[in-house]
């Protein structure tokens, strides 16, 4: 096996704030034999070596070009804006390099396809950032699942929120309520959590959805304007697994006063919840909770402590780091266990069939 540490370049890297060095960064420290990050790329020169300082990297690169053209970088990390993230993936797998992009893929089912199409015909690996598949409480729920717990599965519901999509934000998140920069409460926390319960229990065999947008505008707290939404804040959906469970959901924008994630998977023999403090099943903590047979009430299930053995503590990292794990082996190994683009395209279909399906009943 190749032991040499996988050299990784990030496309948007920023060390005061944001996703990457929130979430990625201590991710990829706590894998140290298989990750060393060398180099970043960000809009401008200045920001990329503001940042190859703070961090310590050896490679601050003047353009996105001049990364994914270097010899330096085996991977690249992409953790741009939606918009941004076909010219920059295609640039990537054009150089030939290992691509992880953050999920969605593509801002839009045909970005998405064209995507996947040209990672496979590269021969890369191309992975997206769908880490709630991999979480350690995922990963123990779907053996739950397949030992039985629950018997033969009925159905499955979920209600959550997204935290964004209410009645404020911050300036550096409006552009979630602009629906043309394909980051919506569809794509982003609802995508997320399908792409777990999908893990968990199975693909579709049909599905049906209504997409509502229910307030106007969103009030920007740190500038005080008040700017127009476009992205929907209502999402409800229904559907049939193919493994003929039905299923039922419904995702709210902003943040509750009662039950901000509550995922239920009832079967033939027994109950399971699954809850957390937000809709966002990639970056919240799970708690699951089951019965079964004789049962009167639901018990604490908790994932055996040798899941967590190496991980972040922190829920974000963690989860992420899953992810990291799996792309170390499929790029060393020639093994596809990482969530990857040809899986990013079925959840992009899944999504776009919701869409589609709701436009169909706005016009009825």
């Amino acid at each position: 096996m190749n032991t040499k540490r996988i050299s990784v370049g990030f496309i948007g890297l920023n060390p005061d704030s944001h996703w990457a060095s929130m979430a990625h960064m201590p991710a990829l420290k706590s894998l140290p034999d298989d990750f060393e990050v060398v180099g970043v790329a960000n809009s401008t020169p200045e920001s990329a070596q503001r940042t190859a300082k703070a961090f310590n990297l050896p490679h601050a690169f003047a353009t996105p070009h001049d990364l994914v053209s270097s010899d330096a970088i085996d991977l690249v990390v992409v953790t741009v804006k939606v918009p941004y993230h076909y010219e920059l993936v295609t640039a990537a797998l054009n150089a030939g390099k290992n691509v992880h992009c953050e999920w969605p893929l593509g801002n839009g089912l045909a970005e998405a396809r064209k995507l996947t199409e040209l990672a496979k015909d590269k021969g890369v690996v191309a992975t997206v950032g769908n880490q709630m598949r991999v979480a350690p409480e995922i990963q123990y729920l779907r053996r739950l699942i397949a030992d039985g717990f629950v018997g033969d599965v009925l159905s499955t519901s979920l209600i959550g929120d997204g935290g964004n999509w209410g009645a404020e934000t911050v300036a550096d998140l409006a552009y979630l309520f602009d629906k043309s920069n394909g980051a919506t409460l569809l794509t982003i926390p609802f995508g997320h959590t399908m792409a777990g319960l999908k893990e968990v229990l199975g693909d579709f065999a049909e599905v049906s959805g209504r997409m509502l947008k229910r307030r106007d505008v969103v009030h920007i707290t740190d500038t005080g304007e008040t700017v127009p939404t476009t992205a929907e804040d209502q999402i409800m959906v229904h559907g049939v697994l193919q493994s003929g469970a039905a299923f039922s959901a419904h995702y709210r924008g902003g943040l509750s006063r009662g039950t901000n994630f509550l995922w239920e998977i009832n079967g033939t023999e027994g109950d399971i919840q699954v809850t957390g403090d937000i809709g966002h099943g990639q970056m919240t903590q799970l708690s699951i909770l089951g019965a079964r047979g004789e049962d009167t009430e639901m018990k604490p299930l908790t994932p055996p402590a040798e899941m967590y053995n190496g991980l972040p503590e922190s829920v974000i990292p963690r989860n992420v780091a899953c992810v990291y794990a799996r792309i170390a082996n499929d790029i060393r190994n020639g093994t596809r266990e990482a969530p990857s683009f040809e899986d990013a395209l079925k959840l992009h279909e899944l999504l776009d069939a919701i869409e589609q399906s709701s436009k169909r009943s706005s016009k009825e």
